[in-house]
């Protein structure tokens, strides 16, 4: 197991090149299925994740080739035979779950055992089966998997009691080759949604929203490899951005896409953040004393719930009282204890924590509970006055690409190490 080990106190400054998002490239890896052909996702993050969903294809006789010098994955899925995913890979991330629309929509089946990922609350299915209900899919549950089946697929119009990212995701590609038109309505509006209707129009598809926020999808066919590059990480983005404000640094971005960052610059600019935008690239100025604000995790375009726990350590060092009330997730607090040990003052009331700012983090060794959680005890590890070592970063590796390199090109003191 590896651990980070960060010398706090340094002031950041140079470049960060952002990478692209993580939330986008599962499922559009996923959506490769759809084609059969080959396709290349270019500049893809070499993540865990992202190694995961791809061993999850192989496993059902897709090929994949990944150059690790520019990033580019070639994907093969003409040679998928198995529709039946290695359980063991499925059981390590949630995202597993996203191959359920396209198996459907190729084959007309799939078996997936119940996917793993972060504990950071119940995350229930349902919205999915409901979905590929809808649409003429015969689910069955038991045994610790989930099997569908569907001699054909009818479009229909389908209403989600709430806006799931990963259900809409999943329904859209299961509509692809639907008859006739499928309708979702309370659809998810996050930027990674607009991102695989990209790739998926590209490839050949007929998907379009409408004023109202709603999903229309024309069954098509067929589909045709292509050669796409997703959008930068807005979440990485949000935590470089925090990083440069907690160390009261000035740090130039390069990567960014401006609409979709617009929900967290709204906020740090109420902090007191300065923020230049230049097209792609924002330069961060968090030499500012910072002010208090109040924030309630929604789903875009609201504060967006993957941002809270590194926001919260940026609160912890802020003057006066914060109030951030998490409404998506019911356990993602989990950082909290972790954040006490460097000195927070952070009392919590149901969904709310109520923040009071402190003088002064110290170093001490805390635990990753999960992804976002362990980016936020890197941000405190970074202002806290003497050494703090950080374990269970595998949670980390899952959502940042070499995160260690990037903060130490910009001065930060943090090294990977054996525990």
């Amino acid at each position: 197991m590896n651990k980070f080990i960060i010398k706090g106190g340094e002031t950041l400054n140079g470049e960060v090149n952002i990478s692209c998002a993580k939330n986008s490239v599962l499922p559009i890896i996923a959506a490769t299925i759809l084609c059969g052909e080959k396709c290349t996702i270019k500049n893809c993050p070499m993540l865990l994740d992202v190694f995961v969903i791809g061993d999850l294809l192989k496993s059902m006789g897709a090929d994949i080739d990944i150059d690790f010098n520019t990033g580019d994955m070639k994907i093969d899925t003409s040679n998928i035979k198995n529709t039946e995913p290695d359980a063991e890979l499925v059981r390590k991330m949630r995202g597993s779950f996203l191959i359920m629309g396209p198996m459907i929509s190729r084959y007309g089946k799939f078996k997936i055992s119940l996917p793993g990922g972060c504990n950071i609350g119940t995350r229930p299915i349902d919205l999915h089966l409901k979905g590929l209900k809808a649409l003429g899919v015969d689910i069955k549950i038991g045994h610790g998997y989930v099997e569908g089946k569907a001699s054909k697929l009818l479009g229909d119009r389908i209403y989600l009691d709430f806006p799931s990212v990963g259900a809409t995701e999943n329904i859209i590609m299961a509509s692809v080759f639907a008859e006739g038109e499928t309708i979702i309505e309370n659809a998810a509006q996050e930027p990674e949604i607009d991102d695989l209707i990209d790739f998926l129009n590209e490839m050949g598809s007929d998907i379009k929203k409408i004023e109202t926020g709603a999903i229309i999808i024309k069954g098509v066919k067929k589909l045709r490899g292509i050669k796409y590059r997703p959008i930068y990480d807005r979440i990485e983005t949000g935590t470089f951005i925090i990083a440069a404000a907690i160390t009261k640094s000035k740090i130039k971005i390069n990567g960014i896409e401006e609409k979709s960052i617009k929900p967290m610059i709204a906020k740090f600019c109420e902090m007191g953040i300065n923020m230049e935008i230049n097209e792609k690239d924002l330069i961060i100025d968090g030499r500012n004393e910072l002010r208090p604000v109040d924030i309630k995790t929604m789903p875009y375009p609201g504060f967006p719930t993957d941002m809270q726990a590194q926001i919260m350590s940026l609160l912890c060092c802020t003057k006066g009282t914060s109030v951030i009330t998490e409404t998506i997730f019911e356990n993602r607090f989990m950082h909290v204890p972790e954040l006490k040990r460097f000195g927070a003052n952070i009392k919590i009331d149901g969904r709310s924590a109520v923040i009071m700012g402190v003088n002064e983090f110290l170093g001490c060794s805390v635990r990753a509970t999960d992804l976002r959680a362990g980016a936020a005890l890197i941000l405190a590890g970074l202002v806290a006055e003497g050494e703090t070592q950080i374990s269970d970063i595998y949670h980390i590796d899952r959502g940042y690409v070499n995160i260690e390199k990037k903060l130490r090109k910009l001065g930060a003191k943090i090294e990977r190490t054996k525990e």
